[in-house]
């Protein structure tokens, strides 16, 4: 039985293909390459964690190659990660997001319908709780004031699996991600944007002056979460469930700089500047409804998860980078 991972070559997904195919699952990944970020970053990533995976490149809006490689391969899963991401992005270039995350997933949906797949798992966004909610951030919290056209992409996804759910049976997970982080992540995210800056003595952004809480999740806490959500599809009349995959344990901004500060030995130079339109001040994910259904228990603090991305930042662009 094959297992279909979008977005193999991103962060998540290349970390999500290792752990399967460590565990000695059937995996087929598929990935554009595209480059909101530099491509080769992703090709080193995919040959350093997962360089055994059959990854094929190929864009979410490609209807014919999507179904010419689900009649190939016959997924019985899939762990569908691949999406344009990034907040401030979606201020600058809203048509990717239409292609990507709602025409794109559109796609996926009518493919997993119509080939039989027996589990859709999904990524979401915490981004998607926007002004509605109040930390802790539960699922059952309203999600209709989206701070961004990403956030609003992303509960659009939502809506449109429970519609598939109900329709025609479609058992789907989503997982609302709360910003990741590890060795190999994103290079427009805060963890690498500020190691890098710190490690090269530049001076470093820090929006609403600081005054920001995050609920950093280790990416080895996301893939366990996303691989017990596999596991377990809703028995429910309409088989669609969301989960928040995050650490329970905000972090103000300044001890997560704090903790950088300390793996690379230099302190940081801020610069602080007002909030940023998109962001949240605040972001804190209530896991109660993940632990009761698989178990999910983030067990990684930033004291121990961040000082190995400054590390990794040190090899891999080193330090002047």
């Amino acid at each position: 039985m094959t297992i279909l991972v979008t977005g193999a070559a991103g962060f998540i997904g290349a970390n999500t293909c290792k752990a399967l195919l460590e565990r000695g699952e059937r995996v087929v990944g598929l990935d554009n390459y595209n480059d909101y970020y530099d491509p080769q970053i992703k090709r080193d990533r995919v040959a350093a964690l997962c360089p055994d995976a059959d990854i094929r490149v190929l864009d979410l809006t490609d209807r014919d190659g999507l179904a010419a490689l689900f009649d190939e391969v016959q997924p019985t899963r899939v762990i569908h990660l691949a999406a344009q991401a990034g907040v401030r992005y979606s201020l600058e270039n809203p048509h990717a997001y239409v292609d990507s995350n709602l025409t794109g997933f559109v796609n996926m949906l009518e493919l997993c319908r119509h080939r039989g797949v027996a589990h859709l798992v999904y990524a979401s966004s915490s981004s998607v709780y926007g002004d509605s909610a109040t930390p802790p951030f539960s699922e059952d919290q309203r999600i209709d004031k989206p701070r961004s056209l990403y956030a609003a992409t992303k509960a659009a996804n939502e809506l449109m699996a429970y519609t598939y759910a109900q329709l025609f049976g479609l058992h789907a997970t989503g997982l609302r991600f709360f910003t990741v982080y590890g060795p190999w992540g994103r290079p427009d995210m805060a963890p690498l944007l500020f190691s890098r800056a710190v490690l090269a003595g530049r001076p470093i952004d820090v929006f609403n002056d600081g005054k920001m809480q995050r609920d950093f999740t280790h990416v080895s806490d996301i893939v366990d979460g996303i691989l017990g959500a596999l596991a377990h599809p809703s028995r429910e009349t309409v088989p669609h469930r969301v989960f928040n995959l995050g650490n329970h344990t905000p972090i103000e901004l300044e001890h997560f700089i704090g903790v950088i500060e300390a793996a690379a030995g230099r302190p940081a130079q801020k610069v602080y500047k007002p909030m940023q339109p998109g962001d949240m001040v605040r972001t804190m994910a209530d896991t109660t409804r993940a632990h009761d259904a698989f178990g999910y228990a983030p067990a990684m603090p930033i004291e121990r998860g961040l000082p190995p991305v400054v590390a990794w930042c040190r090899e891999y662009f080193g330090d002047h980078a």
